[in-house]
């Protein structure tokens, strides 16, 4: 079953943010905001589908507050819609090229303020949907490149501010060009898949990600995660992908299809970087093969 779609209702009335609430909570899940300051935190902490925002409120209007959301970039995608008493061709016309998506004249119909939100709805769940495609390898169903850098990036950041540990992998399957050249690009398709499955798996905490990172090779996230428990993670992956027993007769080393890992992580002295991260991780895994495949290195 989908995630039932967030509304944000910001008005300075009670009685209005009581009605629309109760007229679209069958529907949606309603978030309320009585002020400016509050929808601007609600709609960056909740990043709701839309937003019914009055215009006339004291201190930060509703002009404002739509200028503030499409000028940060987590909530400049969210749909907007003035509700508001204000219905002179040039407030609306202000409105529109602002960046709002609609207008509903107070007083409100409740039957057209629902017909427009659905539709409004349904351009969100269309825009989420290509959002999502966007970020995900059409083979393996992973995360892609473009998704892997901006969560590295963030999380990069983060352990920067706090602190804490963040480790990262990069895995790659032991001579897939030799396996592609004698079994086909089908059956290597395959094995990528086959492979992705074991990484979804067995990264089992929701702040963990494993994603494509190119060809044959992938790449793990571990916030929050010191070296040795990534080595450990890397270690069970080598061994998971080996015990699947997938032949492989061109391998010069095993007789199934294996992996190499190599594992890397930040320090509260150095702080990560995504450029750094990789580097070491990259030097590791090739380190890895050296030693002769079907394993995890961190030094």
């Amino acid at each position: 079953m989908s995630e039932q779609q967030k509304i944000l209702v910001v008005d300075d009335s009670a009685s209005n943010r009581q009605l629309l609430g109760e007229l679209l909570q069958a529907d949606y899940t309603v978030l309320l905001a009585k002020n400016g300051e509050q929808a601007l935190l609600r709609a960056r902490e909740q990043l709701p589908d839309l937003i019914l925002l009055d215009v006339m409120m004291p201190e930060m209007d509703g002009y404002e507050v739509l200028q503030l959301l499409k000028a940060d970039p987590d909530t400049a995608p969210i749909g907007v819609i003035f509700i508001t008493g204000l219905d002179t061709p040039d407030d609306e016309e202000r409105g529109l090229l602002m960046g709002a998506s609609d207008y509903i004249a107070k007083p409100f119909h409740p039957a057209v303020v629902k017909a427009r939100v659905s539709v409004h709805m349904q351009v969100a769940r269309q825009r989420r949907m290509l959002e999502t495609l966007a970020n995900i390898d059409a083979l393996t169903e992973l995360p892609n490149r473009r998704q892997l850098d901006a969560v590295l990036a963030a999380e990069c950041s983060r352990a920067g501010r706090t602190g804490n540990p963040l480790s990262v992998a990069i895995l790659d399957v032991d001579y897939f060009k030799l396996y592609n050249d004698y079994y086909g690009h089908a059956m290597g398709d395959r094995v990528l898949q086959t492979i992705a499955s074991v990484l979804n798996g067995k990264m089992k905490r929701p702040s963990d990600l494993a994603a494509r990172y190119g060809g044959e090779e992938f790449v793990l996230i571990m916030p929050d995660t010191l070296l040795e428990g990534a080595l450990e993670v890397a270690n069970k992956l080598c061994s998971a992908i080996a015990a699947l027993q997938i032949p492989h007769e061109k391998s010069r080393d095993y007789a199934c299809v294996t992996v190499s890992i190599g594992v890397a992580s930040g320090t509260v002295n150095v702080p990560p970087t995504a450029e750094s991260l990789l580097q070491v991780a990259d030097a590791r895994l090739y380190r890895a093969k050296a030693a002769g495949r079907n394993r995890a290195l961190a030094t």
